[in-house]
């Protein structure tokens, strides 16, 4: 292509692609992801959903973004605020505004500029002044009229001329990369094969902004950001539900088992559903439910009959799952329960993160009924976990809730590829006809599991069900043997606690302040306290994933600490856990309850706050 007049070397860069819902911005931000994972790019992306299914057209409550943090470096978050932000219409400048860096780019429709969008998106005239960011690089295209133009003759109805405003802005932000087009093609090529006038249409609208930037490059520098070094392998990019997803599949795999998923539809976890539904080819049996008491209710009838069940849910489904997990529990069945939690309570922010179904998690049950409470850290990271969800609740017989959100579900980052060798294996305790009786509930002794008897198998007939029983199964009200039996199933979970990672310090292992944090607030929390500690500050960072039971050391890594901040999307619930638990220490919390994920630089303020006492 033409020689760049001006290029700007980044070590990462920060895009936000931001319009209506209907604009495609999620499709763009994907595409413009997975191009440069294939050129190498570290990548971390946050895709932000509009709460409002239906909001009207060109208004806040609509708007739709997608960020994408691309990086030479090791990249663990989106990012904090957008170096270059793609606005398809006024809403999208007020979304926004706030958000921007100094000398940030800004790319937008000229066309959508209209009197009445500006109205609608809550301007008296000029967005740019009105906001104070006409200083900003202000990178103006008649998007929709050179759309229009470049497809004026195909036979398309304009609705779908409209449609292909995305792939200007993408081809545009191309340019300003040096990206390649090759992928994007190929995918449009794929999506609409069978409609190649719809295809043709994409594809030159695509070149269109790619060579519109061009033959603006006086106005605008581009970018060029190296491929990261990284581990040989087979890399792709993934999200936080398909990692869960594939995660399961692997679990099934190196255990032997059949996959079942019976769950029924809700945002934001719906995706383990529709990724595991697609793998018939691999065995998976798939049930939609007509509910969410249907969904556990099947995965435990699909349990008792010797598969490896999980059900998927968020929060409000999770409430109306507990009365059957307690049957799970009763039982001492294998199943997962995946809560990708949003923000509540009630229908609360269906499109929105959260970390606020911990408690839930922990004690949302009737009786005494303790269950393995495992968090993931990252969208790959879902892998993992869900592996071990699995492996745990099938080696030691007892229901595991996994716990992601709607940030890490729909986040995604480059993962490399497991070999299915390196994976552990997973014992699966199959009981099997011996001379002596069969006891339903006799124990390992040193996991107090019992066995898995496989319905219709000879001679290992035996009851289930919510009522209390005895060694041997029968159903017991005696007080002194339900003692017994509650003890027994909390004390199984507990011993878990041997195979639990111990706790690992990011930084010095006796310093001013501990940064503590769960789940999703792995990469904001990391890179703040890297950055801190660059900047000579005295602190360090852990990380739980682990909730119950808890890492056998964590008395012993908070003692190395004067203070101890819990950073945590929600009121303070894994802060009162930790309280609780390590009553000789004093937490400190720091909380966020706004439906996004937190920010490096609110994370750092916070800790110099307390490391400097004021």
């Amino acid at each position: 292509m033409g020689k760049r007049s001006k290029v700007i070397e980044r070590d990462a860069v920060v895009i936000r692609f931001s319009g209506d819902s209907g604009d495609g911005m999620q499709l763009t931000g994907t595409l413009f992801s997975n191009t440069s994972a294939l050129f190498g790019h570290n990548l971390s992306t946050f895709p932000d959903y509009p709460a409002e299914i239906r909001a009207p057209q060109g208004t806040v409550g609509g708007v739709s973004g997608f960020q994408v943090h691309i990086g030479h470096k090791l990249i663990n978050t989106p990012g904090d605020y957008p170096d270059i932000l793609v606005a398809m219409n006024p809403a999208a400048i007020r979304a926004n505004a706030g958000f921007l860096k100094p000398g940030a780019t800004i790319i937008y429709d000229t066309d959508s500029f209209t009197e009445k969008n500006i109205q609608r998106a809550g301007y008296k005239a000029d967005p740019f002044t009105e906001d104070k960011i006409e200083t900003l690089n202000l990178i103006g295209a008649p998007i929709t009229t050179l759309v229009k133009e470049t497809l004026k003759d195909l036979e398309i109805d304009p609705k779908t001329v409209l449609r292909t405003k995305n792939m200007f802005a993408l081809g545009m932000v191309y340019w300003l990369f040096d990206s390649q087009l090759d992928y994007t093609e190929k995918f449009i090529d794929d999506k609409f094969g069978k409609k190649p006038v719809v295809a043709e249409a994409n594809s030159k609208v695509l070149r269109a902004g790619y060579y519109y930037a061009e033959t603006i490059e006086a106005l605008t520098p581009s970018y060029r950001v190296l491929p990261a070094p990284i581990a040989k392998g087979v890399y792709r990019n993934i999200n936080g539900n398909q990692a869960t997803a594939w995660g399961f599949l692997a679990a099934a795999e190196r255990a032997g088992l059949k996959l079942f998923i019976g769950s029924y539809p809700i945002t934001p976890a719906t995706g383990i559903l529709e990724e595991l539904a697609l793998r018939k080819d691999l065995g998976v049996k798939s049930l939609q439910c007509e509910d969410e008491i249907a969904g556990i209710c099947t995965a435990i009838g699909a349990s008792y009959a010797g598969n490896l069940a999980v059900t998927s849910t968020s929060g409000p489904g999770l409430a109306l799952k507990s009365e059957a997990l307690n049957l799970a529990v009763m039982t001492e069945l294998p199943l997962v329960v995946v809560d990708v939690q949003r923000g509540g309570p009630s229908t609360g922010l269906p499109t929105k993160t959260e970390q606020a179904d911990l408690w839930q998690a922990l004690y949302g049950r009737n009786g005494e009924s303790p269950v393995v409470v495992i968090a993931a850290g990252t969208p790959s990271d879902c892998f993992h976990f869900a592996f071990e969800s699995a492996r745990i609740a099938v080696e030691h017989m007892t229901p595991v809730l996994l716990m992601t959100d709607s940030y890490l579900a729909n986040g995604s980052e480059p993962w490399k590829i497991p070999a299915m060798k390196d994976l552990p294996a997973i014992k699966v305790p199959v009981a099997v006809k011996e001379e002596k009786e069969f006891m339903a509930y006799e124990r390992d002794e040193k996991t107090l599991a019992r066995k898995w008897a496989i319905p219709g198998t000879p001679g290992l007939e035996h009851r289930v069900g919510g009522l209390e029983k005895t060694k041997k199964g029968s159903v017991s009200y005696t007080p002194e043997n339900h003692e017994y039996m509650v003890r027994m199933r909390e004390e199984k979970v507990e011993r878990i606690q041997s195979e639990v990672p111990d706790l690992k310090i990011t930084g010095d292992k006796k310093a001013d302040l501990l940064v503590i944090g769960w789940g999703s607030s792995y990469g904001h929390i990391l890179t703040a306290v890297t950055e801190l500690k660059e900047e000579g500050y005295s602190i360090a960072a852990t990380h739980f994933n682990y909730i119950r039971p808890l890492p056998k050391n964590c008395e012993e890594v908070f003692s190395g600490y004067r203070k101890l901040v819990v950073c945590e999307l929600n009121n303070g619930q894994f802060a009162n856990y930790l309280r609780m638990k390590y009553q000789k220490f004093t937490f400190t919390q720091y909380n966020k309850i706004q439906g996004l994920p937190f920010t490096v630089g609110e994370i750092k303020d916070h800790c110099k706050t307390l490391l400097e006492g004021k």
